[in-house]
């Protein structure tokens, strides 16, 4: 079985690479072809992929191209992964918003509209391209903004295009190790878009121990969320929230915190991994030690600015395992090519799963997944509160699909003016402004 990956001269590659190396099942991916415009970046990641394969009999050949047809002809599954713009891009996103005064994180707010709408042209035309020379294969989506992303290509890709997280992931393995279950064993109720989404139980051996977490302040404060939320919201919404809905309940704190950082996020991981690249430039470099060193640092600074705002210390050891994406990536190949059935979070269409959206909207909720694909499973409606921020985000992607469409600045200003964390016409336009100065891949909105 062949496996594309997309922007496979990204950093994280090795942590799929890694998960591959332990399914030696038949049906395993066998043949991996990383594809990424940028030459260097393939070479270097694929000499760290060399390492880790050099002591598995059985590990998945790796091919290198910067022909993306080549890399899309007979794949079975392509795993996309690509960041239009590069790191520069995000940190000029970070850049352009907080001189308005506005949260300019990668997926969330102005940041994440500017990163939609540079990626979404792209996303469109990987689609199309998937469609026309790998009709059979399934697209797992993990380009930023991934509800977004996956939504754009779901028009020409139907169903066969899957989007995935961490997030939720995460958050429902480190409920379960607060409450003393295993996560393993552990099903999670589990509704919103990506990252806006909200933990509404947790269930172990048929019973939901959700509300015990929630009467137990120790318990309830012993883990990432409960420290940045604080155990008298997460009790007042009896939910527990996706971390990334930080920046919506103190979005102020956010916006102050980033603003006094001395670096932003997306500046650090550029600095970061520039280091990384140059690097792995010297022949005698050791790839996989560097990278293992790499990631260990850009882990540990996950989410820093918003663990300032809130107060609260380092990340907890647990919180720095591997084991995220890459796995859900890899179960859900598993689920599709032998039917085995699994139940996963994952970003799908809509259908009938929500009622205040529409069939076609994606989506982010627990999936049954077997040869035919994921399907959502049935959820309870949302609370109000919860309704109103899904409803608006999701018109705000809208306005970006149709921006991206059809080339219209005016349309653009809108989905930034729509935005709950923008709120303001005048800046939505300075913003546009902003960001078409800043990014030359922005130039297509010249039409009002």
């Amino acid at each position: 079985m062949r496996l594309t990956i997309l922007g496979g001269g990204g950093f994280r590659v090795p942590l799929v690479y890694g998960a591959l190396l332990g399914d030696h099942a038949g049906g395993r991916v066998t043949d991996v072809t990383l594809h990424d415009l940028d030459a260097a970046r393939l070479t270097a990641v694929a000499r760290v992929l060399a390492e880790q394969a050099a002591s598995v009999p059985d590990a998945p050949a790796v091919t290198v191209t910067t022909d993306l047809d080549e890399a899309l002809r007979g794949a079975d599954f392509v795993f996309s992964a690509i960041r239009v713009g590069g790191l520069e891009g995000r940190a000029a996103d970070e850049r352009v918003a907080l001189d308005q005064g506005v949260l300019g994180q990668e997926t969330v707010g102005a940041g994440g509209i500017a990163y939609g709408l540079r990626t979404v042209p792209v996303a469109v035309d990987i689609a199309r391209r998937v469609a026309r020379l790998a009709p059979d294969a399934w697209v797992i989506n993990f380009t930023n903004p991934a509800g977004l992303v996956t939504e754009a290509m779901s028009r020409h890709l139907g169903d066969r295009v899957i989007g995935i997280c961490d997030s939720p992931v995460g958050l429902g393995r480190r409920v379960a190790r607060a409450l003393g279950a295993d996560p393993d064993k552990a099903s999670i109720d589990y509704v919103g878009l990506n990252h806006l989404g909200w933990l509404r139980g947790l269930r172990v051996a048929g019973r939901d121990e959700l509300p015990r977490l929630l009467a137990d302040t120790e318990a309830l404060g012993s883990f990432e969320e409960g420290r940045l939320f604080g155990t008298e919201w997460l009790r007042s919404l009896g939910a527990i929230p996706n971390e990334y809905l930080h920046y919506y309940y103190f979005n102020r704190e956010a916006v102050r915190a980033y603003q006094e950082a001395e670096q932003t996020r997306g500046a650090f991981l550029r600095d970061q991994q520039a280091r990384f690249y140059d690097e792995m430039e010297r022949p005698g470099a050791p790839a996989l030690a560097t990278w293992d060193r790499t990631r260990a640092e850009r882990e540990a600074t996950y989410m820093a600015a918003n663990r300032e705002a809130a107060g609260v210390g380092e990340r907890d050891a647990c919180d720095l395992e591997s084991g995220g994406y890459e796995k859900v990536a890899l179960a859900l190949m598993r689920a599709i090519a032998r039917d085995e059935r699994a139940t996963l979070i994952l970003n799908v269409r809509n259908r009938t799963t929500l009622r205040v959206l529409d069939e076609d909207a994606v989506i982010e909720v627990p999936c049954l997944v077997d040869a035919n694909g994921a399907h959502p499973l049935a959820v309870s409606p949302l609370p109000h509160h919860a309704t109103g921020l899904v409803c608006g985000v999701k018109a705000v992607e809208r306005e970006v699909l149709a921006a991206a469409e059809s080339g219209s600045r005016a349309t653009a200003a809108k989905a930034f003016a729509l935005h709950p964390l923008v709120d303001s016409v005048s800046v939505a336009r300075r913003l546009v402004d902003g960001y078409t100065r800043a990014h030359p891949g922005l130039a297509y909105l010249n039409r009002r």
